[in-house]
């Protein structure tokens, strides 16, 4: 394990996906949603194509033995991409990720109810915790409150939180795809289904993109690419506990990239909610390596 790598991959990844994210904003006033998931994944195969190559586990890293498992992965996966992408055309950059970091809290939630995972009151606590940091990220866009905002950024924000709700039933899919399937036919074969699944979109209004929104769409879908091989190499130089919290410095750089290329003025309310979800997550992640090093101790003592 080299954790600094890790950790160095990580932020590799959350930089990347954050300006992936930002240049499917860029052209989501001309290019619908359905559109964007097809550049971002058909582009994205070439990537990890390449990848698997360069390392010599093409043949290997694509074998899949839960078709199935990986069907209804990328049909969950399609969906909170899709959502995702169509909110970023209603609402701030550091918005979106604000709310979608209702993500991993939810992932909780439901793997207790499909997987059987434990959940104990230190965990609900804190996903309750990010959850009211959720709605207080919400609450300007919900129009039942007074001084709401308007009616286009409140289907914005359901539009986010509908793409965080099946972005976290797609983990629960991946935890266990993993048990079975290498982390790359998991990522290639995401990337395939959602590129036939975006096609059903066709006739729902798909454009010609202007040749600026076309470099911008293949641009996303390659750092799509890029970002998941970092991704894949930050969990395999160190653990998950170590690198995860790092997801969290992608409202730094959205915040940056919402104010210097977007004008966007990031609120107070926002900004206290997005805190408030952060510090639930990283305490998740923390209890979360507290049991880890307690469950490793326990099986050393039980070694004879």
């Amino acid at each position: 394990m080299r954790p600094m790598r890790g950790i160095f991959y990580k932020i590799c990844s959350v930089v990347t996906f954050i300006v992936m994210a930002s240049l499917i904003k860029a052209t989501a006033d001309h290019v619908p949603p359905g559109e964007a998931v097809f550049f971002r994944s058909l582009f994205a195969m070439p990537v990890i194509i390449a990848w698997l190559a360069v390392r010599g586990e093409l043949r290997t890293g694509l074998k899949a033995s839960a078709p199935m498992g990986h069907i209804w992965r990328g049909v969950v996966g399609t969906m909170a991409m899709g959502l995702g992408f169509a909110g970023l055309g209603y609402l701030p950059l550091p918005e979106v990720t604000a709310i979608g970091y209702a993500a991993p809290l939810l992932t909780v939630i439901f793997a207790a109810m499909f997987l059987g995972e434990d959940v104990r009151l230190f965990r609900i606590s804190a996903v309750v915790l990010g959850l009211i940091g959720v709605l207080i990220v919400l609450s300007p866009r919900l129009s039942v409150l007074p001084g709401a905002g308007d009616d286009a950024a409140t289907l914005g924000a359901m539009l986010v939180l509908g793409g965080a709700v099946f972005a976290a039933l797609a983990q629960v899919f991946v935890r266990k795809l993993v048990l079975r399937e290498k982390t790359s036919a998991i990522v290639f074969y995401f990337s395939l289904t959602a590129t036939i699944l975006s096609l059903a979109t066709l006739p729902f209004g798909w454009v010609i993109p202007a040749p600026r929104e076309a470099v911008l769409l293949v641009l996303s879908g390659l750092l799509g690419g890029v970002g998941q091989i970092f991704l894949t190499s930050s969990y395999r130089e160190a653990d998950a506990s170590v690198v995860a919290p790092f997801d969290y410095a992608s409202m730094i750089f959205a915040l940056g990239i919402g104010y210097w290329v977007f004008g966007e003025v990031p609120t107070l309310t926002m900004l206290l909610g997005a805190s408030i979800v952060v510090t639930a997550g990283v305490l998740i992640i923390w209890r979360e390596r507290r049991l880890g090093l307690e469950r490793a101790k326990q099986r050393k003592a039980m070694t004879p």
